[in-house]
């Protein structure tokens, strides 16, 4: 009987921020691959006694397959952990197109990006109304090359609410890009390991954020969040529990 592989979102760190669904099928896997450091390994702690477990920080993705591969076949159950969601930069597309040639049935489980568990952690809303209502989600150009169109420089000019993967350690690069459209004053703020018992917090605006960073001593495994919605004094009450606006379920006052 063939077995099968489930792409599980690990969620940012915390465990308890682990999805129901992905905790029952850590909890009865025969094989886990999980994504190396950026997987808190608390979060594996309901794993078996017997379950096989492997980083795949040390693996190329034939060796990630391979494993896959001789495991289903022998009818296990295959939990391919990643770090927050693994929709993004969790290189699964890669993964998925090879078990689909090896006619592997697999399935995916949603989690907790980081870039939500950051906000959670400074408090504010992505979305906030007449400030912006719009999420960028990027991450600068490094080996992984983007396409032009995607620089952090062109994004800048909407001025939307952006978060940044994997930037922290190219801090003034970053800024000079949003400098080209957010003005100085704008808030920002650098979140490491959110979520996490060590999480580290950073703000500033893009006139400080660097010297900031720099003096924290965050070098990885960070989060840029970039906006006016970090202002709190930029909040406007929305229309949905606004008593004069009338909706579906309520009439105004």
């Amino acid at each position: 009987m063939d077995g099968k592989v489930i792409f599980i979102g690990g969620g940012p760190g915390d465990p308890e921020l682990l999805t129901l669904k992905a905790y029952n099928v850590i909890k009865k896997a025969d094989v886990i691959i999980y994504a190396g450091s950026l997987v808190n390994k608390d979060v594996l702690n309901c794993a078996r006694d017997d379950c096989l477990i492997k980083n795949s920080a040390s693996m190329n993705l034939d060796q990630i397959i391979h494993l896959i591969d001789e495991s289903v076949k022998y009818g296990k159950l295959v939990a391919r952990v990643h770090t927050g969601d693994p929709a993004i930069y969790g290189a699964i597309g890669e993964q998925m197109e090879l078990l689909k040639a090896k006619k592997i049935d697999f399935e995916i489980i949603p989690g907790v990006s980081s870039f939500f568990a950051a906000a959670a952690s400074l408090e504010c809303e992505l979305t906030l109304p007449e400030v912006s209502q719009t999420v960028i989600i990027t991450r600068p150009e490094g080996r992984t090359p983007k396409p032009s169109k995607e620089a952090i420089s062109k994004l800048a000019e909407h001025q939307a609410t952006m978060c940044i993967f994997l930037g922290v350690q190219i801090i003034e690069n970053v800024v000079k890009d949003l400098l080209t459209h957010y003005k100085k004053e704008t808030p920002v703020a650098v979140v490491q390991k959110a979520s996490w018992p060590d999480e580290k917090i950073v703000r500033g605006t893009l006139e400080d954020i660097t010297d900031k960073v720099h003096e924290s001593g965050i070098t990885k495994t960070a989060m840029i969040i970039v906006g006016n919605v970090l202002d709190t004094k930029k909040i406007t009450p929305s229309k949905l529990y606004d008593r004069s606006f009338t909706h579906e379920y309520r009439n105004s006052e």
